[in-house]
């Protein structure tokens, strides 16, 4: 028998996160039993940290996640179509950052994820206050409401606020957390959330040959649906299967960067930095890259090793996409504290003409001698094909012309149609199907919504069927 030893599940060392002052108004110190000291936090302080968080997540990033997309344009591996997303998207966020047009058109679920000190005072329903956060961000803010209520078992609405929300909240009993409120904050796109997974395996992929191979295998299926370039979290054992899942998110998030190297007797969870290396170099090899083919298929990785039960070998897996969404905060006596994400991007954008670029990359505007291939979308439907048809599918593709923007639901209406009898609609025969889900239109004139550079499929309908002809 062996003697009794406690260390936390998810040793994570010490925040060096760097945040910025929201407020101090709506919390304040009260003097308790025994000379200890309680932080009451008011309502509207949750709210207001909640809105704010869901704001800010969903127009800036992260620096370090920026430092990475202007990396990949300096790298003389990168492929010109890794090169060519990396502008993209940092043209992206420097346009999400003022504030008007999210940075993605999926503007997620918002999931909120806290731990409360054990004197922390709060007068009521916490989550009903972050509730309220989440509703006024995607109230007021030109954000889309995603979320669907089940009416019946068949019969779904859309909620028209964006809630219910995902709030997690949870007793922090550690020393010295007694006086704090800590906060996670993510948004969750569709696109991410479809390529998480669970595989439950057996005692016999833990070999380094076996993992890798079983790695490639899964990794490859990831696909670019969720845009590319990823932060990649993979997750080796786990108490339950709900609990290896849960922590491939917080790893995809960076929130489990700080801890340990190595395990312990005590079952304690870990990052195994030599397997990451080893997994960041196979997404490197494998030739997917940014989307469309190249090298940076991920940013970077993140494994961690989790103590399991012996008859049971759960492996996690998930990602965090382009639009790299999540922020931690804190609430404690000096004031409500929220991470600090990058304001500016703009300086990142290369300091050079996109002429320029196009001589140096074969062709990232257009113009070079490697640009976009043309394609006249007012042209006949089998011409279009035919042209199509003459290119690799990671070609690019510069189109003029009609296009058919759906949302993933027209499939089920289409359905609905043929199955009543009815024909298919001409207009969806004759043109192309974009398949986006564009948030708000700002009040302000805009051209467009907000849908930005990601791995959408070109489709062509037909009456029996509808066949995928290119990726761009």
């Amino acid at each position: 028998m062996a003697d009794f030893l406690y260390e936390d599940l998810l040793p994570i060392g010490d925040d060096n996160t760097e945040y910025r002052l929201l407020t101090t108004e709506g919390v304040s110190t009260v003097e308790g039993p025994d000379g200890r000291t309680f932080l009451n936090v008011e309502p509207e302080a949750l709210r207001l940290l909640t809105e704010t968080a869901l704001h800010d997540i969903s127009h800036y990033l992260r620096t370090d996640h920026l430092t990475q997309l202007a990396s990949i344009l300096d790298d003389p591996e990168a492929s010109n179509n890794d090169k060519f997303v990396a502008l993209d998207l940092l043209k992206n966020a420097n346009i999400a950052a003022a504030g008007v047009l999210p940075m993605c058109q999926d503007t997620g679920t918002a999931i909120v994820m806290g731990k409360r000190g054990q004197q922390v005072l709060t007068p009521g329903d916490d989550e009903q206050a972050i509730s309220r956060g989440v509703y006024d961000a995607f109230t007021k803010l030109n954000l889309r409401y995603s979320q669907m209520a089940p009416v019946t078992m068949w019969d779904e609405k859309n909620t028209g606020s964006n809630l219910p929300a995902q709030v997690e909240l949870y007793a922090d009993t550690a020393k010295g957390h007694e006086n704090s409120y800590k906060f996670l904050f993510m948004a969750k796109g569709g696109g991410s959330a479809n390529k998480s997974y669970l595989f439950q395996e057996t005692k016999a992929i833990l070999n380094p040959d076996s993992m890798m191979q079983f790695l490639e295998a899964k990794i490859r299926s990831i696909g670019t649906a969720a845009c590319p370039p990823y932060h990649l979290a993979i997750v080796v054992g786990g108490t339950s299967a709900e609990f290896a899942l849960k922590t491939a998110k917080y790893a995809s998030a960076h929130y489990l960067d700080e801890l340990p190297s190595e395990g312990a007797i005590t079952g304690r969870g870990f990052r195994d930095h030599e397997l990451e290396k080893k997994v960041f170099e196979l997404t490197q090899k494998i030739g997917i890259g940014a989307q469309f083919g190249g090298k940076y298929f991920c940013h970077d990785v993140r494994v961690v090793r989790l103590p399991r039960h012996g008859a049971s070998l759960p492996v996690a897996i998930a990602v965090s996409c382009s639009a790299d969404r999540q922020a931690k905060a804190k609430i404690t006596p000096e004031g409500i504290f929220l991470e600090q994400l990058e304001f500016n991007p703009g300086r990142f954008l290369p300091e050079v003409t996109d002429t320029q670029l196009d001589a140096e990359t074969d062709g990232i505007s257009g113009t070079g001698k490697g640009a976009a291939v043309k394609i006249d979308l007012t042209k006949p439907m089998p011409e279009i094909l035919a042209e199509l048809s003459k290119h690799p599918v990671k070609t690019r593709l510069s189109l003029t012309g009609p296009l058919v923007v759906a949302r993933d639901i027209a499939h089920a209406k289409i359905k609905e149609r043929l199955d009543a009898g009815e024909e298919m609609p001409q207009y969806l025969k004759d043109h192309p199907v974009y398949y986006a889900g564009p948030a708000k239109t700002p009040r302000v004139s805009r051209p467009a919504r907000s849908a930005p550079p990601r791995p959408a499929g070109w489709t062509r309908t037909s009456s029996s069927s509808r066949r995928r002809a290119a990726r761009w």
